[in-house]
């Protein structure tokens, strides 16, 4: 295992470990340190890294990240009544160049995911996501990524990447693994008119704040559907954060943030989940105890996976037809959790990347409107972004 690029977990957190109660979330984990080395994986659900990585920062001056005072915060914490071994393995260091960082971070990821042990990682600069998809090369044919963020992330693929603009190189960069990416409370005066049609034309998803606060459960098929979900903490709004976190007066409450991080963690689907744009700080500050919190729902949510999307045996799930003119919606849904499904059909003609039906997320709303003769805009964004 080449985990050699992992720095531990620091004596002052471990140090603060011991005082805690025994009930203590710090107690529970299995953590990365000098004494003990790395803790022993097999068994293990969930593993936490620290990524020491900013310097792709557009606002870059110099900072150096400290992740002690979230993993004080996150340590202190109880657990739910939960089942599965989580360990903190530390933090990889800023390498020599940025490169070096990335290569860091898809190695230790790609081994994580063959243990089938999903990463949470911290982060550094949400460039860092770039790392992270590329550690699926080898792992999926293709990949769906969900960006909690008040920016699209698209930028010009032509120049060098910054965290603005990571997602243009993973659109353009072979091998082209991505077939969807979705964006979770984007605010349109932060993203460019271009940026904004290039979303439609790319038949990619976008959903605004204000349709997020208002129906936050929109954000459960969506996470359903997701491999990587990305967090950055530009999407949460300056009343919730320290000093040297706030961006901006509108985007997510605490309870927001933490409702759509437990909508992640129950996705079957999610496998690597990371929190970006943390400005270290040593003073006493919301912004770790957020993250810390963020984490403990995520972790929460993986605890209340349910496997619902067995669809061999009919008797898991009802069978829906619905006419619209002339297409035929077929939706189904769990008699298990009662969550629902629309099929898209596989095009035979057409050179797309699936190579069977699929079934899409969605929710009980877009059947009644599909039976009131209106198409879901997911599911056609789905099947034109199939036809192409």
């Amino acid at each position: 295992m080449n985990f050699n690029f992992l720095s531990p977990v620091s004596d002052a957190v471990l140090a603060h470990n011991e005082l805690l109660s025994q009930q203590a979330l710090g107690k529970k984990i299995q953590i990365h340190s000098s004494q003990n080395g790395i803790p022993n994986l097999d068994g293990v659900s969930l593993a936490i890294i620290g990524v020491k990585e900013n310097r792709n920062d557009v606002n870059y001056i110099g900072e150096e990240l400290n992740f002690d005072v979230i993993r004080t915060s996150l340590y202190a914490l109880f657990p739910g009544n939960w089942n599965t071994n989580i360990a903190d393995l530390g933090d990889i260091p800023a390498g020599s160049s940025i490169e070096d960082t990335y290569y860091a971070i898809r190695t230790i990821i790609s081994v994580l995911l063959e243990k089938k042990i999903i990463p949470i990682i911290i982060g550094g600069s949400q460039d860092i996501t770039y790392a992270n998809y590329r550690a699926y090369d080898t792992m999926a044919p293709m990949v769906n990524i969900v960006n909690v963020d008040s920016n699209f992330d698209l930028g010009d693929a032509s120049v060098e990447m910054k965290n603005n603009s990571f997602l243009g190189k993973i659109i353009i960069e072979q091998p082209y693994n991505l077939f969807n990416y979705s964006v979770i409370g984007y605010q349109t005066y932060f993203n460019s008119q271009e940026e904004i049609d290039l979303m439609e034309k790319l038949y990619f998803e976008a959903y605004r704040l204000g349709e997020v606060t208002h129906h936050i459960n929109k954000v459960e098929p969506v996470m359903r559907d997701a491999h990587i979900v990305t967090m950055d903490l530009k999407a949460v709004r300056a009343a919730e954060v320290g000093v040297k976190q706030k961006f901006s007066p509108n985007g997510f409450d605490g309870k927001e943030i933490c409702a759509i991080s437990r909508y992640a963690g129950i996705s079957n689907k999610v496998s690597s989940f990371g929190i970006y744009e943390y400005k270290s700080t040593n003073e006493l500050d919301a912004t770790p105890m957020l993250i810390a919190q963020i984490i403990w729902y995520f972790i929460e949510g993986v605890n209340c996976r349910v496997s619902d999307d067995d669809f061999s045996d009919s008797s898991n799930h009802q069978k829906y037809n619905v006419l619209i003119e002339d297409d035929e919606l077929i939706f189904y849904k769990s008699t298990k959790t009662g969550r629902w499904w629309i099929e898209i059909p596989f095009l035979p003609n057409v050179n797309n990347k699936l190579k069977k039906h699929t079934l899409l997320p969605c929710t009980h709303d877009d059947y009644v409107e599909a039976s009131q003769g209106k198409i879901p805009e997911r599911w056609y964004k789905a099947y034109r972004k199939n036809s192409f």
